[in-house]
């Protein structure tokens, strides 16, 4: 088995970047209590302009550089840990958050669909960086060797045979020891985990206790595995709060595009799709706004998802200015990617008839598109009600219009042409609506095509043009 780690050591300062308006304005995360404000990180250009971690907001404001200051939040760092381990979820069924700052996942059956790992990860790091997080990338024989590895590399894979090499050239204070062990190693001249490794492990266990033998045994792969593996829920949540109040529409669709990103990436994962969601815009003296956008198919593509919901909040009236946005997904059902040809022909600038149809219905309404449906009744009047289906269509013997009249009307014109027809329609003698026409194809003076009928006259002799009534239009 061979596993990655993916060391995450500036995901709180990269969530907020990636949701920044400007992540390259000097930006920093302050912790610590109210008497001693700290900076917890920096994005590099704070970082350019003098400051660094662990300095106080005294001497931030010494320095003279305007920098926005957000608070830190480990329950929102942790949130973009799951949401990692959730895109990292499409790559491996084993996956794990359990050891500190990383996810660890087992790639070696990965390799077989993805092809060798230099390429598997060229496309790990190129998608880490499309979503905005640094990282380092290291793949060893266990997760506990690749995670204490990822301490001292950026980049790394290595096999069994050298795994001992690879861990003995590790600094003792970054072998993932509990620090008054690894201060302890140094007081006695132990500066590399190899001089550890060397020393008898029953004079280990007496003077430090086995806590350090279990530890260095999981390093070497000779203990089990024991993490928890990542299931991912049923239930997509993400919130974006804004410096400020948000009046118009277009100050939303940034923070919009990331949240429905994040869909994408959370649906790519669990390998399904979702059908329904809600945008809650989130006000401060008044009720919260709700935005449901409902699709007539499981979707997952990011552009398509910003789109539709894009269309559903410029439409929307909001009674407040926004303070946050917050993405809802509950209804999460299996994806079918839709089925094309090997060599498609469709045209480049073309857009997909489903991504059409979601497109027209967030901008035109709910009610503007509806589905065709059939009915067992040949009377035109009686086609069916927008939206409804029936199993079977029933029997069609001639053409019919695409577009119906609500009302038939008398048709004028007397350089009429018939093309088809007559062709008769008896009908509805059971619900006491019967009719019995003649329908024809007619060409009008105009070169337009018509669908139009007379009443049906057994004794008339040929067409009665002052009789014709007009029922519909053919494109």
């Amino acid at each position: 088995m061979r596993w990655a780690c993916l060391l995450l050591p500036q995901l709180a300062i990269d969530g907020v970047l990636r949701r920044a308006t400007d992540p390259h304005a000097p930006i920093a995360l302050v912790d610590g209590p109210m008497q001693r404000r700290v900076l917890h990180s920096v994005n590099p250009a704070a970082r350019a302009s003098g400051l660094r971690p662990g300095m106080t907001l005294a001497a931030v404001q010494a320095f003279g550089v305007a920098c926005a200051l957000v608070p830190y939040d480990a329950c929102e760092a942790e949130r973009w840990r799951q949401l990692l381990a959730a895109w990292a979820y499409r790559y491996s069924s084993q996956v794990s958050t359990d050891l500190p700052h990383a996810i660890v996942l087992e790639v070696g059956r990965s390799l077989q669909l993805f092809g060798p790992w230099p390429e598997f990860e060229r496309r790990l790091r190129c998608e880490l960086g499309e979503l905005g997080f640094r990282h380092r990338l290291v793949v060893a024989p266990n997760p506990y060797a690749a995670r204490v590895l990822a301490n001292t590399h950026a980049s790394l894979a290595i096999d069994t045979h050298a795994l001992r090499t690879a861990l003995g050239q590790l600094p003792v204070e970054r072998a993932g020891l509990p620090r008054e062990l690894s201060h302890a190693f140094s007081r006695m001249g132990l500066r590399h985990l190899r001089q550890v490794l060397a020393l008898p492990r029953e004079a280990l266990a007496r003077r430090f206790g086995d806590s350090v033998l279990q530890h260095l045994d999981r390093l070497m792969g000779e203990s089990p595995c024991t993490l928890d593996w990542y299931k991912p829920p049923d239930r997509f949540e993400a919130r974006i709060e804004f410096e400020y109040d948000v009046e118009s529409s277009q100050a939303l669709l940034f923070p919009l595009r990331r949240l429905t990103a994040d869909l994408s990436v959370f649906l790519a994962g669990r390998d399904g799709g979702v059908q329904r969601f809600s945008l809650w815009l989130e006000h401060e003296r008044t009720h919260d706004s709700e935005i449901v956008v409902g699709l007539l198919a499981p979707e997952r593509d990011a552009a398509m998802l910003f789109e539709l919901a894009r269309g559903r909040i410029e439409q929307a009236r909001v009674p407040a200015p926004v303070r946050a946005m917050r993405l809802l997904a509950t209804e999460l059902p299996a994806f079918v990617p839709a089925a094309r040809d090997l060599f498609d022909a469709r045209a480049q600038q073309a857009v997909p008839w489903a991504q059409l149809r979601e497109r027209l219905r967030a901008r035109l309404g709910d009610a503007a598109v509806q589905a065709l449906g059939w009915r067992a009744d040949h009377r035109p009047e009686r086609v069916p009600d927008a939206g409804s289906t029936m199993s079977a269509m029933p029997p069609v013997t001639g053409p019919r219009p695409g577009w119906l009249l609500p009302q038939p009307v008398p048709l004028r014109d007397r350089q009429l042409r018939v093309l088809a027809g007559p062709e008769r329609i008896e009908s509805g003698w059971w619900d006491g609506d019967d009719v019995r026409r003649d329908y024809y194809l007619i060409e009008t003076s105009q070169g337009q095509r018509a669908w139009a009928f007379c009443i049906a006259d057994d004794e008339a002799q040929g067409l009665r043009p002052d009789a014709l009534m007009l029922q519909g239009w053919f494109a």
